[in-house]
């Protein structure tokens, strides 16, 4: 057998595909810059290709390297989930899990489960990085996150999908608005003009378009929003309107704003929350268990968000 790379040596050359920083990606690994520096010349060496072009002033892959840094990628995935396999056979939902969500989720339903989840498995130490939805699969795949909490459609290659529930929009604007004079809101007369959305990158902001966006020949709101506190605050003054999954409604969103929210008809669009894993990934069992926490605190907090919600819409019909 040929004299194989250390898996050592292929996490520092991922590790500064993604820096593209001799100094950064040491710091990441943490190692010196010249320990970082001699393991991918050795790997070099060792696999008689130039992998990285180095000069004083850009650090670049080459060919050869950008389909190395690709194998390396899968094959540390795998040792991962090797080592966690063998660790968590027998207790399910214990020791690190690292759980990956999307800014319009993350806030409004992890803070009422995860209590539940540590009473329940206190032996669970869990990790949360909060990210968009193609930077968390990316994660997932090269073994960064076990589990990642997204909203579909989206595309997810070959992840495996856990489906939780489908989350209805609703119609939010000023209680000035006449839109919000009826009970619920048609989507057809929805002017897409004046809904604002998230900026670039927000999976919210595609599923917004593909609910109303093209229905008025307009694909692209001429405001954006960074987060959807943001967006609230762009609604009060008056810039336009918005839609917002009923979970950020459930969780108190418009809580102390003179905005009012009302259901769509005849049919509601929605998006569907989703835990994503690898197949291959030995916490798949973790996911599903944390689905069923997820879909638990759903039917409870969902019945009481529309309660609140309808009290809310109640007060601001009489006023």
């Amino acid at each position: 057998m040929p004299t194989l790379p250390t898996l050592r040596q292929l996490a520092y050359l991922v590790e500064l595909s993604e820096r593209l920083n001799f100094r950064v990606a040491a710091e990441a690994q943490f190692v010196s810059q010249s320990t970082l520096s001699s393991g991918i010349k050795e790997l070099e060496t060792l696999l008689g290709v130039q992998l990285v072009e180095r000069d004083h002033r850009s650090v670049r892959l080459t060919a050869v390297g950008e389909d190395v840094v690709a194998r390396a990628r899968e094959l540390l995935a795998a040792a991962i989930d090797l080592t966690e396999a063998a660790q968590s056979a027998t207790r399910p939902l214990s020791g690190p899990l690292r759980l990956g969500a999307i800014p319009t989720i993350a806030p409004y339903l992890l803070p009422n489960v995860l209590p539940a989840l540590r009473r329940a498995h206190p032996e669970l130490k869990l990790y949360l990085r909060e990210d968009l939805t193609d930077r968390l699969l990316e994660r997932v795949r090269a073994g960064g996150l076990d589990v990642a909490l997204i909203a579909l459609p989206f595309d997810t290659g070959d992840l495996y999908v856990r489906v939780l529930f489908k989350d209805e929009f609703w119609f939010v604007a000023r209680e000035a608005d006449p839109a919000v004079r009826e009970k619920d809101v048609a989507l057809r007369r929805i002017d897409s003009g004046d809904m604002l959305l998230l900026e670039e990158g927000h999976c919210l902001r595609d599923h917004a378009i593909a609910a109303c966006g093209s229905r008025r020949g307009t694909s692209a709101s001429r405001v954006e929003a960074t987060s959807l506190t943001t967006l609230i605050q762009m609604v009060e003054g008056g810039l336009g309107v918005t839609l917002l999954p009923g979970i950020t409604l459930d969780a108190g969103i418009l809580k102390g704003t003179r905005l009012v929210a009302r259901p769509f008809s005849p049919r509601p669009p929605s998006r569907t929350l989703a835990l994503v894993a690898r197949r291959t990934s030995p916490r798949r069992a973790d996911a599903d268990l944390l689905a069923e926490f997820l879909l638990e605190e759903h039917r409870r907090s969902g019945r009481a968000g529309i309660r609140a919600q309808r009290r809310h819409s109640q007060r601001r019909d009489v006023s």
